[in-house]
């Protein structure tokens, strides 16, 4: 919504502030760092926002740093409650929940850039941060925003500012700060799927100079995934039962939450130039495996049978795809249906002797985190400020991908991670604040103990992999500062040095606890059934690998105000995800396959070493960009533009054959050009309505790519768009004194994209539009609040993410977005 009072929801002429943070042109650097209060001028002018893109406060419309943002009333108004949606109105963003395989993770790719796998050894493409404090892993970062004061997305290369692994970009979250001015919250949600969500917050001052924020949430709903009993929806089909609830044929849901969170924020001011913040959070998330679905389905190898002699065994295929143009499914189409049993019901063979099992259906996630903030203001030109932090966390989280009650590949993954951050800074101004100067340092050091069972029925593979340690330790020093040449004209320019280290342990064991010892058969594949078990993993064990490595990046920007209305700027800065090795080989150094599977190594003619030991460089970006920004007609209208080109190098992939399967070894890929365009517009032409637009175009075009990839030039990497749009329309119905009645209408528009770097039809995500719809009532006092709020109004079946297997195991699961659903939510302030 558009309304920006401090109770209400009235977009008036004294609300612009907030309402402009919509408009966060690419620009513009746009955070809003307003709360709702903070009110325009009286003639309908938007205001001036202040951000500190550049680690110091400044003006949003000065900053030449390209920045979406929006605060945590206009989340609510968008009916919006995790990080991920955010990306519908940010230009050329994708964040997504992950699939049932990566547990509570968020995919996140700016401009083309990003990371969608979980594994910690692996580096996020988008730096996540909250309240400053740095996030190492994607896991994790599927953040539930409680209590959010703003949220930023920084689009484009952060290699001086954000720093570490922000090539893409960054999104950084920031909390209300307590003001100890006795307010508080109390606020019930009900709707779809027995959903009932309940939020609460209190800000009280414990002393004069010591004030308090506590907040919780708890979040609980039904899955919308049915996960049916093949052979009770399909009669005499030859598939053994299995137990049911209450006698139907539903044996759950897929995809249901259960969530508590709580933050405390301390902020103590001792004197007037000194302010301490202690924050405190912990998350437990008890909720159960992600919803994915089956889309695809081809290996007639794996087959299943009820024990009756006089039915045929039935063979893994389309029969089991409940919807889509792959389906043959004689009860589809049901697109929220699944036939997933977690359980791999074969009898023992020689190859493997460690059936029949079952994995619990969860995805699990227990974290906390404590982080500390000092500000020191030594004087009115030399601020000095510390953040640390340590956070922890563990995920378990279940994995069905084949679907169907025929095991093809399940999996139960566990990941303890912990992590230890210190920033320092100092932000200091020269010459009557003609030179600003900001320099400071960076450390991390974090360890991830993964451990998973992995039944690769496929590969012939059923295995304990770890428990195994991924260790990481990064410093930086860095320099950041703007000259003002003359009153219109300024120059901005930065520097970064980094240096990162990465350790990696290798254990596998058989699910006895047993070292696989026995080689594979000579002249026989590592998955030939006449093999001992596990045999490809004969020599992983006891492993260790390494990686080291160091990088410069730069920034340069000049900004020039040619009058109030109109500013213009151009810069060109770097940024880099650091390399590292591959986490999960499923061969060790030394497999080989027959010479009759056709696998020859090239050089010298002999059988091929399919070991999956292997390390990947660094991948870099220099971006170019050029923007403008204007508030026009007065200041009602905002519209800021920006394009940028990016010369993108050894960009990391995950090839899924490298040259056989299973396989998820990362390598860099190849290089690009990336060029695109940015809008955004904000048009307040009356207190009773506002409509706001943004829109971006991305070009990906491969200048080369790495032998035996399998990438060619016309492909563009994962969750890459090259259209997005979307539009928001607030309307004021009535405000008197029966109170205010308004009225908000979203839409969002996303083209076709790929999941994977192998682009393929089967891991094509096809475009769409969601429609959202609020309609909210608040008193006239603006203490009670009532909403009503309809999401995807055009029951539009979409997909978030898809993990395409069609190669390999002869599978495609995908995740689906909600149905249309509705929710009614009552708010009490104090």
């Amino acid at each position: 919504m558009f309304h920006f009072q401090h109770k209400g929801f009235r977009l008036s002429r004294n609300n612009l502030a907030l309402a402009t943070a919509i408009s966060s042109v690419l620009c513009s650097g746009q955070v809003l760092a307003q709360d709702s209060a903070q009110s325009a001028s009286a003639d309908n002018q938007a205001s001036t926002i202040i951000v500190t893109a550049t680690m110091r406060s400044e003006n949003l419309q000065d900053t030449p740093i390209a920045i979406t943002a929006v605060t945590g009333e206009m989340l609510e108004a968008r009916s919006q409650t995790s990080v991920y949606e955010i990306a519908r109105q940010a230009p050329n963003v994708t964040l997504a929940p992950q699939g049932q395989g990566y547990g509570s993770t968020m995919l996140a790719f700016i401009r083309g850039v990003g990371q969608s796998d979980f594994i910690p050894a692996l580096e996020p493409g988008v730096g996540i941060y909250v309240d400053d404090v740095y996030y190492s892993t994607i896991t994790g970062s599927l953040v539930d925003l409680l209590d959010i004061g703003r949220v930023e997305v920084l689009r484009g290369p952060q290699g001086t500012l954000a720093g570490r692994n922000s090539i893409g970009g960054a999104v950084k979250i920031f909390s209300n700060k307590p003001t100890g001015d006795g307010s508080g919250l109390v606020s019930v949600t009900v709707g779809s799927q027995n959903r009932l969500d309940g939020r609460a917050m209190a800000d009280f001052a414990v002393t004069d100079a010591l004030a308090a924020r506590v907040s919780v949430v708890s979040k609980n709903s039904d899955g919308f995934i049915k996960r049916m009993d093949y052979a009770c929806t399909h009669p005499g089909s030859g598939v053994p039962a299995s137990a049911t609830l209450n006698g139907g044929c539903e044996l759950g849901t897929l995809g249901g939450k259960s969530l508590v969170a709580g933050r405390l924020y301390l902020n103590w001011e001792p004197a007037s130039d000194l302010e301490i913040g202690l924050i405190g959070d912990i998350t437990r998330d008890k909720s159960e495996a992600g919803g994915d679905v089956l889309r695809y389905a081809n290996n007639p190898r794996l087959t299943i049978d009820d024990g009756n002699p006089a039915t045929a065994p039935v063979p893994y295929d389309c029969r089991f795809v409940p919807y889509g143009v792959n389906s043959c499914d004689s009860a589809g189409p049901q697109p929220y249906w699944t036939y997933s049993t977690f359980s791999d019901t074969r009898q023992p063979t020689a190859q493997d002797p460690f059936t029949p099992f079952s994995i619990p259906i969860i995805s699990h996630l227990d974290s906390y985190g404590l982080s500390g903030n000092i500000t020191w203001r030594a004087n009115e030109n030399l601020e000095l400020k510390s953040v640390t932090a340590y956070r922890a966390y563990k995920a378990s989280f279940a994995e069905d991908a084949d679907g169907s009650p025929i095991q093809n590949q399940i999996a139960l993954q566990t990941m303890d991670n912990w992590q230890f951050t210190q920033e320092l800074r100092a932000s200091a101004s020269f010459l009557d604040q003609r030179l600003n100067l900001t320099a400071g340092g960076f450390y991390f050091k974090g360890t991830t103990t993964f451990s998973g069972r992995f039944d690769l029925t496929y590969a012939g593979l059923n295995f304990l992999h770890g428990p195994e340690d991924s260790d990481s330790n990064s410093k930086a020093l860095f320099l950041n500062g703007d000259f003002k040449l003359t009153e219109s004209l300024r120059v901005s320019a930065g520097v970064r040095q980094s240096w990162d280290e990465k350790g990696q342990e290798y254990f596998r064991r058989n699910p006895d606890g047993t070292v696989p010892g026995t080689p594979c058969l000579p002249g026989l594949a590592p998955f030939d059934p006449a093999n001992a078990p596990n045999c490809s993993q004969v020599g992983l064990n006891g492993l260790t690998d390494q990686y080291k490595g160091d990088r410069f990046d730069w920034r340069v920007a000049v900004d020039y105000r040619f009058s109030d209305a109109v500013l213009a700027y151009g810069q060109i800065g770097t940024g880099y995800r650091a390399g590292g090795v591959n986490p999960r080989p499923f061969f060790a150094p030394g497999t080989v396959l027959p010479v009759a599977n056709g696998q020859i190594d090239p050089v010298n003619g002999v059988p091929q070493d399919v070991g999956q030991l292997s390390s990947f460089a660094p991948e870099t970006i220099t971006s170019y960009e050029v923007g403008l920004k204007t508030d026009l007609l007065d200041r009602r209208l905002r519209v800021n533009l920006a394009a940028f080109a990016n010369d993108y190098k050894d960009i990391i992939v995950n090839l899924l054959a490298c040259p056989i399967t299973p396989c998820f070894q990362p390598n860099n890929g190849g290089t690009a050009r990336v060029r695109g365009l940015e809008a955004e517009l904000f048009i307040f032409p009356a207190d009773s309505l506002s409509v706001d637009f943004s829109g971006s175009y991305l070009d990906f075009k491969y200048r080369n790519v790495a032998p035996g990839s399998g990438i060619t030039l016309d492909m563009v990497t994962p969750f890459t768009p090259e259209w997005k749009a979307s539009a928001g329309l607030q309307y004021d119905v009535f405000d008197g004194d029966a109170g205010l009645l308004s009225l908000r209408l979203d839409g969002s528009y996303q083209s076709e994209v790929y999941t994977e770097a192998v682009n393929g039809p089967n891991n094509r995500i096809d475009e769409y539009f969601l429609a959202n719809a609020r309609l909210t009532w608040a008193s006239a006092a603006r203490d009670w609040k009532v909403s009503l709020e309809v999401t995807n109004l055009g029951d539009k079946y979409y997909e978030n993410t898809r993990f395409d297997q069609s190669m390999q195991s002869g599978t495609v699961s995908v995740s689906p977005g909600a149905p249309r659903q509705w929710a009614v939510t009552l708010n009490r302030e104090f």
